[in-house]
């Protein structure tokens, strides 16, 4: 048989058009490489077009019957097995009936039009063409209360959503980190009963997120007769840090700096996100309020990692509380007072 459709849709030998309408938007939810955060993109991608293949494949009267009886060699080569066992050869019989559709020719759809199609196009749903490619974060949106898209007849209405602070460390946020979250549901057992199960939930935080990044697990809240489960939505939030405060990509802190060292100059020390030590020379005067830019010193920016924001260190020049007599006398004299 080769690849196993109906497994990788989770839909038994029976299921109808509308059954794999379902198990797909639902895997589509979790899979879709710009709705997926918390795996590997690469990984998401591929089960992507496993799933839109699947669907694909299943949905199509004449593709189904093919790969029904001959399995999925023989559907995308064209070619079906002889009744003797001994190979394949194209448009032949098979337990003395014919094949099905000889003049079928295996042409499988876009995974993203299968997409835009099941989760409604700008052009209405039709799929295809640049529209129907880009990502439907609308969907997610306006859905979170209805459960199927406009376009469906189905009356299951979903769950609202249930958000949770996630608050993560300015550490984690620039270093990336690994959080597990034990959850709470209930769900439906085989038989409808309504039962307690304990998860965890693992996040990858990715070097760069921001404050107000949502991740999503589609439908782990909790399960109820006649209602799809929540989703559950994790909001990064950031905790306080000693040193350093965020804006944007930027990392800045706050220099306290004697006159005598605003004026002839200082080493400034401090320790990084990830743990290096950086001993940043102050050459130039400074006067109260100026910043000192470090390029690349910064946040990571999450769509490209390699690249830094920059860190701003904001001085704030101390004063003497007093001077003596004489210590006045020599600031006349080097300064050129009278």
């Amino acid at each position: 048989m080769g690849i196993d459709y109906y497994n990788i849709l989770k839909v038994n030998r029976n299921a109808s058009v509308e059954d794999l309408k379902k198990a797909y938007r639902r895997l589509a939810m979790i899979w879709h490489p710009d709705k997926n955060l918390t795996k590997n993109k690469s990984e998401a991608e591929a089960k992507f077009k496993q799933i839109s293949e699947a669907y694909d494949v299943l949905s199509d009267p004449q593709k189904r019957q093919i790969y029904d009886l001959y399995g999925e060699e023989a559907l995308k080569s064209g070619q079906v097995p002889s009744s003797s066992g001994r190979g394949y050869y194209t448009n032949s019989y098979y337990n003395n009936g014919q094949h099905p559709n000889p003049n079928f020719r295996f042409n499988p759809r876009d995974a993203e039009d299968i997409y835009a199609e099941l989760f409604g196009g700008s052009d209405g749903g039709g799929g295809g063409g640049s529209a129907g490619r880009r990502f439907k974060e609308g969907y997610f949106r306006n859905n979170v209360n209805g459960g199927e898209s406009s376009g469906s007849s189905s009356s299951v209405k979903k769950a609202p959503a249930v958000e949770n602070v996630l608050a993560c460390s300015l550490v984690d946020l620039y270093k990336g980190a690994k959080k597990k979250i034990k959850i709470s549901r209930t769900v439906l057992d085989s038989s409808g009963k309504i039962r307690n199960v304990e998860e965890i939930l693992t996040i990858d935080i990715k070097p760069g997120w921001k404050k107000g990044t949502k991740i999503t697990f589609p439908e782990k809240g909790n399960q109820e007769p006649g209602v799809i489960a929540a989703d559950i939505i994790f909001v990064v939030d950031e905790k306080p840090h000693d040193v350093f405060t965020r804006d944007s990509n930027d990392l800045v802190m706050n220099q306290e700096i004697s006159l005598l060292e605003a004026l002839t100059g200082k080493m400034v020390e401090l320790t990084t996100l990830d743990g290096r030590n950086l001993a940043i020379p102050v050459t130039e005067m400074v006067k109260p309020g100026d910043e000192l830019t470090v390029a690349n010193e910064g946040m990571p920016i999450s769509k490209d990692p390699r690249k830094r924001g920059n860190l701003r260190i904001k001085f704030d020049v101390r004063y003497p509380s007093r001077l003596s007599a004489e210590q006045k006398s020599d600031l006349r004299r080097v300064l050129g007072g009278s």
